[in-house]
Parts: structure tokens; sequence; C-alpha cells
């Protein structure tokens, strides 16, 4: 997972530098693998305004733009041949001396093209290290054009948010609470003893009316789809997102497409949850079945090819025909495109083991799988509803609906784990006050209440992963810290070895037998059923019951 530190400090205060954060969390049980620094080998870049160009008069592909880099009346003349530049085009400038990451570093001079002289470079987003799959296609080449209300003679890694450093983590499966950005912070919230806060959730629903009018939801494999929950927006409007959104996204590795797509990443790279978004209008009677697949049944993915499902695959379907495949891809009938005026936003809980069967069997590997495979927080899908609603009227891009439509058979029941201080402080090997032993409980957001010397500890929904005294052991040990653990060599008394009663019982009887002039026999442990036959045991007599292997 990477883990940008701008979008981390949103949520909490980190008062180290990134290499000692990295240092923290990797003692506490998270193991970061590095640290980024997205502007590495950029230097002397900035921001500069195209005032006028002209075509160089001895060449057919140059052009001789004359920039505005500081923001008076001086300018500079620098030559480029990218065909995409135009008057009055914000693009990221290299000026003389600048440093860029390309060929291993490269310093600029001035220089002589045709006879001109051009005093720097106008960059492409690939000149500064960005990577071409988080670029759309029309990014990839040319010039990188910045928004029109970008300041001139700013640092282009300020603008372009390459100021950041990011953490590159690799979570083990049972971290699943820390593969969004709200979890890591609580995470380094625990850690560096710092009040953490959480993404506004408020939503205006503007549009009135009321959604469960609007739409029905009806989950039929109940048994891969513990919940699904549904939000209605109305007139829709698509535009690329915040530039804000966009550092964001390309900093955590996903590439920024529209406002309404990239909100249904950022929440689920915020709060855990994946989405979707339908367009509203082209489900058949504005139904959505959770269902099975059914044998042989075509399905046509975003990607543009045609999948042939079976039982085993979770299906979004409306009473017509599969919009989806529930975890894993939308499909490209329900596409939210220029002309949606109406979407329906999903936030779902599926059965992990199916989503990972269905990726590997369809080859579809994807955030969205790979965090329901690992376990979503089925609690907080109002939570991702609600703020991706927040985030699209903030922007101006919709209306919403009141309220929000779901079908949620198999509701959430946490874990409670009864435990001792002492049980604890055995398991571990050590010596912890019992204050301190709550203090972390509490740090992690565990719900705490004491009986009498144990410890009644309710699991929040997002640590699915906790479900026996020794979890909690494990969170009071890492956050105590491994370090204070000291090594020892382990204590094993020797013991005389005893035989149970029972046991003396049964050699007593054996040895009698045996002294009565009885054979002993031990008989296979596998036999062919025509044994039964020869000792003349009836077709329903008891004896005859025994396990059948499926490959003898």
């Amino acid at each position: 997972m990477l883990a940008p530190i701008d979008w981390l400090k949103d949520y909490v205060e980190i008062d180290v530098t990134p290499a000692e954060l990295a240092e923290k969390l990797t003692r506490s049980g998270l193991e970061v693998e590095g640290v980024n620094y997205l502007g590495e080998g950029i230097e002397g870049v900035i921001t500069g305004r195209v005032e006028e160009i002209h075509r160089h008069p001895d060449s057919t592909h140059l052009w001789v733009c004359s920039m505005n880099v500081t923001g008076t009346d001086a300018r500079v003349q620098i030559l480029t041949g990218a065909q995409n530049v135009h008057q009055g085009d914000m693009v990221p400038v290299a000026m003389v001396g600048a440093h860029l990451p390309i060929e291993g570093g490269v310093t600029m001079e001035p220089r002589k093209m045709r006879g001109l002289d051009s005093y720097g470079m106008l960059c492409s987003a690939g000149e500064l290290g960005i990577d071409a799959k988080l670029l759309l296609p029309e990014e990839r080449d040319g010039i990188w054009i910045l928004p029109k209300d970008t300041p001139i003679g700013v640092d282009i890694r300020k603008v372009m948010g390459l100021d950041d450093h990011v953490l590159d983590i690799d979570l083990t499966a049972n971290k699943q609470d820390c593969f969004c950005m709200t979890g890591l912070a609580r995470e380094v919230s625990a850690v560096l003893r710092k009040p953490l806060t959480m993404p506004d959730l408020t939503v205006a629903e503007a549009a009135g009316g009321d959604v469960n009018d609007t739409v029905t939801i009806k989950v039929e494999a109940k048994e891969l789809c513990p919940r699904f929950a549904v939000r209605m927006l109305k007139h829709i409007k698509i535009f690329p997102s915040p530039v804000w959104m966009q550092k964001h996204l390309r900093a955590a590795g996903m590439r920024p497409i529209n406002n309404v797509v990239d909100v249904t990443n950022y929440v689920m790279l915020e709060l855990g949850q994946p989405m979707h978004a339908y367009d509203y209008d082209t489900l058949t009677d504005h139904t959505i079945i959770v269902r099975r697949g059914r044998e042989g049944e075509k399905f046509l993915t975003l990607d543009g090819q045609e999948r042939t499902l079976t039982p085993d695959m979770i299906t979004i379907a409306d009473p017509e025909k599969a919009v989806g495949l529930g975890g894993v891809m939308g499909g490209l009938i329900t596409e939210v495109t220029d002309k949606t005026v109406n979407v329906l936003l999903e936030a779902a809980s599926f059965y992990g083991p199916s989503i990972r069967r269905t990726s590997r069997a369809l080859g579809l590997p994807s955030e969205a799988s790979g965090r329901f495979e690992r376990g979503v927080d089925i609690v907080r899908c109002h939570d991702a509803l609600n703020r991706a609603a927040h985030l699209l009227e903030q922007m101006g891009a919709c209306e919403t609906v009141h309220g929000i439509a779901e079908d949620y058979p198999v509701p959430y029941q946490p874990a409670v784990i009864r435990v001792t201080p002492k049980t604890i402080n055995t398991r571990i090997g050590v010596e912890i006050d019992r204050a301190e032993m709550l203090d972390i409980l509490h740090r992690l957001e565990f719900q705490v209440a004491e009986d009498g010397e144990e410890f009644v500890i309710t699991a929040p929904s997002w640590r699915c992963d906790v479900t026996c005294d020794a979890d909690i052991s494990e969170e009071i040990a890492r956050l105590h810290s491994y370090e204070k653990i000291e090594s020892h060599i382990p204590v094993m008394p020797l013991m005389q070895g005893t035989q149970a009663p029972e046991e003396d019982v049964k050699d007593k009887v054996e040895d009698t037998l045996t002294a009565c002039g009885l054979n002993e026999v031990v008989t296979y442990t596998f036999v062919n059923p025509n044994v039964y036959d020869k000792l003349l045991l009836p077709a329903d007599d008891p004896r005859r019951q025994s396990i059948a292997l499926l490959k003898p």
C-alpha cells in the first residue's frame, strides 16, 4: 500500500520525519518497505505562462515561446518541439540550471536551436518523473498543461504534489484495517499519541425526495453479500476532479479520470470501502438484485470484454440482465458517461473467498477486489456513501436524494473478548501495568469494560482480525513496544511421565484376555466395503456406517 504523508496529515498531526515515522510504524507491527520522495531529482522547475508563441523561421516543427516565469513584465525565450502548446497555457518550465530526473539526471543549459537561443525547457509529465500509467492518454504526449489558475513562478513540486513523501507499506493479510488512509492514520494516532480527525460526512440532500421511492434493493445471495447499500445523486455533472484530489490519487498510485470515478476511488483509499457508480437510468425497473451468476450467462465488463459467469460469482443485476460483478468490475451498459443525468452510488460488503475466486478466474485483480478479499468493515457502508456524496456536493457536481436504500440481511455482531491482565502478561512474558493496557486499548479504539479482574473488550468493526485473548495480547505487546520485551530461554521443567488411569485399565484388560488364551489383533484402517458382506452383516446394520473415501 502507498500512503502519501501529506494525505495522512489531513487526519492526524505528524511531528516526526518520514524516516522516523516509518521506523515507528515498523516497530509497532506494520512493515514499511521504504519511503519514496516523489520530487526526487527535480530542482529549479517552476510554473510559467506562454505569453506569445510563433513558428521558428527556419523550422517546420519548432515553436518559439515568450515565457512569463516571474509574474512581472520580464520574458524568457524558450523553444519547444511540442505541438500541444498554445498562447495562455500554464506549463512547467525547467530554467537554466534546473535539474530533471530523466536519463539519470540532466542539468539544463542554454542552447541554440536552428540559430535561436533557448533558455530552458517546457516539461512533459514524463520528464518530471510521473509514471505514464498515472496519466490519461491525452496527458502522456506533449507538454504538461496546468490549470489556468495556477500561479506563476511557483516550484512545480508544490503545484503537482511532488513535494510529498510516500510510505510503501507491505500489509499482511490480517491488517486489513490499515488498507486505507484513515485506518493507517488511526495507527499513527495510536503510535504518536496524537488526536485523530475523521473526514466530514455531512450531506446536504438538496434534491429532496426519498431514495427508497426511487430504487429497490434485493439481496438473494445472502451468504455472499451481507450488506448492499446505495445513495441516489441527481443532476450529475462530469468534469475533472480538483487538483488536490488528483495529487492524492497519483501519490497513492491511482490515475485520475473524472470527478465521479475519482471520488469513488478516493473514498476507497480513504475509508477502505470500495464503491461503484451506476447510471441510474440504465437500470430496468430501477431495481438492483444481488444474486449468483447463472451457468453460461454472458456479461460485458467495463473494459469491453465479454465474460462468462458461473454460479460461484456474485452478480449484480436488474430484472433483465447482469450489470456488474460484485467486488470485481462493473458493467459497460451501466457505465457513467458524459450523458449520465442520475447516478446510483453503491457501497456493499461481499464474501471475500468468492471475490478472490472470481478475480482469479477472470484475471481481473483490482484495488477493490484486494480489499474485499482481506475483509471490508461492514458497518461503514453508510460512511462511504455519505463521504462520496459530500465530496461531490462540495464540487457542485450533484444534488443528493434524501436517505440510503439498502438490504442488510446479515447484521454485524462485534467480537466480545474476556481476558485478565495476568493472562496477557503471562503470554507476553512481561509485567505491563493494568493502566497502560487500558491506555493502549483505548488508543486503538477498543471498547473496554471492567468486570472485577477481567477486561470485557469489544473489538471495533474494522478489526475483524481480533477474535480472542491472544489477539488482544498481540495488540498490547506491539504498542507497549517489542523492544521492551526481553529475550530469555524458555523455562522447561522436567516432569516424570505418567499414564492416565483409563490407560491402566485398558492395559489390565489386554493382559488378562491374552493370559486367557485370546489373540490380540490390530485391524486395517482402510477396508473394502465387501468386508461387511463377509461378516454377514445386514444392510441396515449400524456397523456398516463408516466413512467412504472419495478416492480409495
